[in-house]
């Protein structure tokens, strides 16, 4: 068949056309790792199949990954594909680990979503497909694990619809059910591809009798939805009452770059049924880099722009770092220009020149070294010391600064310190590692016991990472119990609040005045999660723009120490109603004093609200076992969203307290003996009861 004509890489440079970049995303267990390990497989990347539960998988690489059955840490990988080189991104699955998602995605051009054909959509593919709406990533569907009792393709297409609010379109129909899936109906060729028991590749034939009706029912269906969206389909099937092969494909691709339609295919990746025509799709569909907008960046705060050319001065994104036994790598989405060993480029994020040492093109754990990378290449380099995730590479000769990816505020808190005093410094030292390695972690002093704490996105987040220190470094810690991260808010403000700032000590003095109001910060126009927002109403130039903006950044420095328990303030609207100045010592730095200690004061005559970090839980328990659970989440302070049936069991949503969550894994299996699962991700913050805010504030 057409899938299986060319595996090998083309001995020309591949064309950018013909380039892929894209990444695998899912909610995890869905299947995502299994669909890389195929792909790369069947492009005679790999020579043998690899099973996740055998931790013999290309992209888990890590112990850690094999150990736990999970995907850790994104890992990238390529392979060629009729003509195609497809770069590819393997994410990880959990929620504790979506930093790792969203740095892929911000360097991605298209991605493959992964859905279990059995639950559809489940929490955590809520969350990838939020994060990859935010960089406007095209997407295909893949419906994975149809040979799983239960499993239907409509069903899960319909979950997509519901809850993610695309518009699907299958273009392909199952050849028999859960454990008798065979094979795929291809409705866009109306062809039969057949994978035999222990065939390796299908055989393609004409649409099995006893589905020609419904095949052709849903090519109807599926030229009559294209045609709704797509100018030049739509007068195609007005004239000729259908819509070409050609057309279909071409306007399919179309409305996949734009956003406006989502492709999905279906099958088992785990018997390697439906995957040729999953790759077939990626190159069909998915835009090569010259089909994305030029990458924008900013010059001295003036906008500007990169076409995605190997001619056009370098222009590069940092967006994850590593220590490996090759050195410390930092792997790079290169959006134009070409980067060689031994170039010196510019950091723009830091104004400093680096020089490479090497680059490298990546295969999960491996390497090889190549001459140079060019636009739309994913490589790693070696030699840059500085160098950060979302760090902006470019030429020194046209700097550039790119948009970095965003990290996410860690929710979840442990204290960490070695168990041996010889340790202590060492433990410091790859405790600084990993936050280099890994955005979302970070790590602070307690100012009132002295203790290192390390924050993350979640238990497993903060677990895993102590882990690494011990395997990688030797190191033995222990580890105190894991604390949330509260927060305070204004729930009531106060108005025309003044503070005077007067310092004299010998020579220039200080001096600044200023009026206040603080108030909450509310959804509707502070964005929902808003922090701060800050306005100046001051006229006559009683308190100049330059003394503004230095009161806004006094008050940003107040707002890490809140009055309640010197947790971080949140949602506060400050405005600057009045102030004075002094002809001689007037200055920035007064100013910025005066924001800070004005605010610090004002927030302590307002009223203020503790907040508590919240998850939204899924909970999936047999019906039996229905009453207990419920029973478990109200007594945890859970308010249960809503909740359904599936196949003799219940599935639950609820809200629960983020410090309520720990431990409810094992709580969860001795109340159902063992047969209840959950899953949760951090949805926000809540006012915590009081009894919580004294201890808090008192903690």
């Amino acid at each position: 068949m057409r899938a299986n004509r060319n595996h090998t890489a083309p001995a020309a440079r591949t064309p950018l056309s013909a380039v892929r970049n894209l990444g695998i995303l899912a909610h995890v267990d869905a299947g995502k790792t299994t669909v890389t390990d195929r792909f790369l497989y069947l492009a005679k990347a790999t020579h043998k199949r690899g099973e996740v539960h055998d931790g013999t998988t290309v992209t888990d690489f890590d112990s850690q990954e094999r150990d736990r059955g999970i995907t850790i840490f994104a890992a990238a990988v390529s392979c060629d594909w009729d003509g195609h080189r497809i770069n590819l991104i393997d994410t990880p699955g959990h929620v504790d680990f979506a930093d790792e998602v969203e740095r892929s995605l911000r360097v991605l051009d298209g991605a493959v979503a992964v859905f279990d054909a059995v639950a559809g959509v489940e929490p955590q593919s809520e969350s990838v497909w939020r994060q990859a709406d935010r960089y406007a990533v095209p997407r295909i569907a893949f419906v994975n694990k149809l040979d799983r009792a239960g499993a239907d393709l409509d069903t899960a297409v319909e979950s997509i619809r519901r809850r993610l609010h695309p518009v699907p379109l299958a273009v392909q129909l199952p050849i028999g059910a859960e454990d008798g899936f065979r094979g795929v109906v291809d409705l866009t060729r109306m062809r039969a591809l057949i994978w035999a028991d222990g065939a390796e590749a299908p055989e393609e034939g004409p649409v099995p009798g006893a589905l020609a009706e419904e095949a052709a029912r849903r090519r109807r269906l599926l030229d009559e939805a294209v045609a709704e969206l797509h100018p030049r389909a739509l007068d195609e099937f007005c004239a000729d009452g259908t819509v070409s092969t050609a057309t279909l494909v071409r306007a399919l691709r179309e409305l996949t770059r734009t956003g406006d339609a989502l492709v999905v295919l279906c099958g088992s990746a785990y018997r390697g049924r439906g995957m040729e025509p999953l790759l077939d799709a990626v190159v069909a569909y998915l835009p090569a880099p010259p089909d994305v907008p030029p990458v924008r960046g900013t010059h001295r705060g003036e906008p500007r722009e990169r076409p995605a050319d190997p001619a056009a001065p370098l222009a590069a994104l940092a967006f994850k770092v590593a220590a490996t036994a090759t050195g410390r790598l930092t792997y790079l989405r290169v959006y134009s220009g070409t980067l060689g060993k031994g170039d010196t480029v510019l950091d723009a994020t830091t104004g400093r020149t680096e020089r490479v040492g090497r680059v490298l093109r990546v295969q999960a754990d491996r390497h090889t070294e190549v001459d140079r990378a060019r636009a739309g290449d994913i490589v790693a380099v070696v030699g840059l010391r500085t160098a950060r995730a979302g760090t902006t590479l470019c030429a020194p000769g046209a700097p550039l600064l790119l948009e970095p990816p965003t990290a996410p505020e860690p929710v979840v808190s442990v204290a960490v310190e070695a168990r041996r005093a010889t340790d202590t410094q060492r433990l410091s030292a790859a405790l600084a590692r990993l936050v280099e390695e890994d955005p979302s972690l970070a790590v602070r002093t307690d100012p009132d016991t002295g203790q290192t704490l390390l924050s993350g996105m979640g238990e497993l987040h903060l677990e895993v990472a102590v882990e690494k220190i011990r395997r990688a470094h030797g190191i033995e810690a222990a580890v105190g119990g894991p604390k949330v991260s509260y927060r305070e808010t204004v729930a009531r403000g106060v108005t025309g609040f003044g503070y005077r700032h007067v310092k004299q000590d010998g020579g220039a003095g200080q001096f600044a005045h200023v009026v206040l109001d603080v108030a909450p910060l509310d959804r509707e126009t502070g964005g929902d999660g808003a922090e701060f927002a800050f306005a100046s109403t001051v006229v006559g130039g009683r308190v100049p723009q330059e003394y503004a903006r230095a009161v806004e950044a006094g008050c940003r420095d107040a707002l890490a120490e809140g009055p309640l328990g010197g947790h971080r303030v949140s949602g506060v609207r400050v405005t600057l109603t009045d102030g004075a100045t002094h002809p001689k010592d007037s200055s920035e730095m007064a100013f910025r004093a005066a924001g800070r200690f004005a605010l610090r004061e004002a927030l302590r005559a307002s009223a203020m609200v503790l907040l508590e970090p919240v998850a939204e839980v899924t909970v999936t328990v047999p019906d039996d076992a229905l009453g207990v659970v419920l029973g478990d989440l109200a007594a945890r302070r859970g308010r249960v969203s809503g909740s359904w049936a599936r196949a003799g069991t219940t599935v639950v949503t609820a809200t629960v307290p983020l410090a309520e969550v720990f431990g409810y894994a094992t709580r969860l299996r001795g109340r159902t003996h063992g047969r209840g699962t959950f899953t949760a991700r951090p949805s926000g913050y809540a006012p915590a009861p009081a009894k919580d805010a004294g201890a808090a504030a008192a903690g």
